[in-house]
C-alpha cells in the first residue's frame, strides 16, 4: 500500500477505514497521543505495528473502543459479559484516558496482545476521529503511540518521526489535537473497588481515590 495523509474527519474517515480493514496501519490522533492504529482483531496487522515500532513482542498493546458496547463485545468482565463485572465506578472514566487490563474473550486476539493471564489492555476513548474510526472499521484498535521504541510520542501530526512513517500506510490527522502531556493511566481491576496501578498517567490516582477505588 502507498503512504497517503488524510485530512479532516468527514471527508478522510471511509478512506482510513477501508485501509485498516485491509490490514494497514495508520497514524491517528487520540486523547493523549498520536496512535499507531490497525484492526485489533486482525493478526497479521498487529505483527506489523510491533515491527514499526520495534516494540517487543512480550509487551502487549493497548486497545482504543469506541464505545461500552464495542469493550463488552471482547472482554467478558464488563456488565453483561458472562464474567465477573468490572464495579462502575471505573466507567467514570470512560471515555477517556483509563486503560483498564481485562479478560480477553478467549480467540479473538493475535496472542502478543494478550498477556500470560489472558488479559488485554484496554480503554474507551473520547476522541470523536478515533471513536469514528474504530466505528467504522467494526472492532478495538490498536492504540500504541506513534514512536519507534523508546523514542518521544507524537502530539501532532508534524512531530511523526519519517522512520516511523516509512512502515504506516497513512496518517488521519483529524482534529480535536491530541492533548499531550501524560498517556493514559493503567490499572488492573481486583474485584469491588480494587484496583492495581500499572502506570499513574492523565487519570491521577487521586482522581481515582475520590471515586472510591483503592490502589495496590
Amino acid at each position: 500500500m502507498s503512504r497517503s495523509p488524510f485530512s479532516g474527519l468527514s471527508a478522510s474517515l471511509d478512506d482510513a477505514a477501508r485501509l485498516l480493514r485491509a490490514g494497514g496501519l495508520a497514524a491517528c490522533p487520540t486523547e493523549t497521543y498520536f496512535a499507531v492504529a490497525c484492526d485489533a482483531l486482525n493478526s497479521a496487522a498487529v505483527d506489523r505495528v510491533y515491527q514499526a515500532k520495534g516494540r517487543l513482542a512480550t509487551k502487549p498493546l493497548p486497545l482504543a473502543c469506541a464505545d461500552l458496547d464495542m469493550a463488552l463485545a471482547v472482554t467478558q468482565e464488563l456488565p453483561g459479559g458472562g464474567g465477573e463485572a468490572v464495579h462502575p465506578a471505573f466507567f467514570a472514566f470512560w471515555p477517556g484516558p483509563l486503560t483498564l487490563v481485562l479478560a480477553a474473550r478467549p480467540g479473538l486476539f493475535n496472542p502478543k496482545l494478550v498477556d500470560a493471564r489472558g488479559k488485554i489492555a484496554l480503554r474507551v476513548t473520547p476522541h470523536p476521529a478515533a471513536r469514528a474510526l474504530a466505528r467504522a472499521v467494526g472492532g478495538p484498535l490498536t492504540a500504541t503511540s506513534a514512536n519507534l521504541q523508546g523514542r518521544p510520542p507524537a502530539r501532532l501530526a508534524g512531530e511523526l518521526d519519517p522512520a516511523l512513517l516509512a512502515h504506516l500506510d497513512g496518517v488521519l490527522d483529524a482534529g480535536p489535537e491530541p492533548q499531550g502531556g501524560l498517556p493514559s493511566t493503567i490499572v488492573e481491576p481486583l474485584g469491588g473497588l480494587k484496583a492495581r496501578l500499572v502506570r499513574e498517567g492523565a487519570v491521577s490516582a487521586r482522581a481515582l481515590a475520590e471515586r472510591g477505588i483503592a490502589l495496590a
